[in-house]
């Protein structure tokens, strides 16, 4: 796998975590309210799932070889990027804090 490869992969693991591990609106915007929702961090999550997509297409035109993509790759890829998400939601629904 190719550089560009890699960082894609390491975007999609830190751009999957970040919803779960700080309380602003794509760790930028203060919220007012005292905790984000679950539908807010799900919401940010897609959306973050199409950055990272945007910047993975970006990536393989600039290396000339862009090709078309199915349903089941969009299903495979949002899947996986689920699965990158689990631990900034253990860590913050399911680690008991004191």
């Amino acid at each position: 796998m190719s550089a560009a490869g890699w960082f894609i992969v390491l975007l999609a693991l830190a751009g999957a975590n970040l919803p779960f591990l700080n309380q602003r609106l794509f760790a930028v915007m203060p919220l007012k309210a005292v905790k984000k929702s679950v539908w807010l961090r799900i919401a940010e999550l897609i959306a973050l799932y199409f950055v990272v997509g945007a910047f993975g297409f970006m990536l393989e035109a600039r290396a000339g070889n862009r090709f078309e993509q199915g349903w089941q790759f969009y299903a495979i890829t949002f899947s996986l990027f689920l699965v990158f998400a689990f631990p900034g939601f253990t860590f913050q629904y399911l680690v008991k804090r004191r």
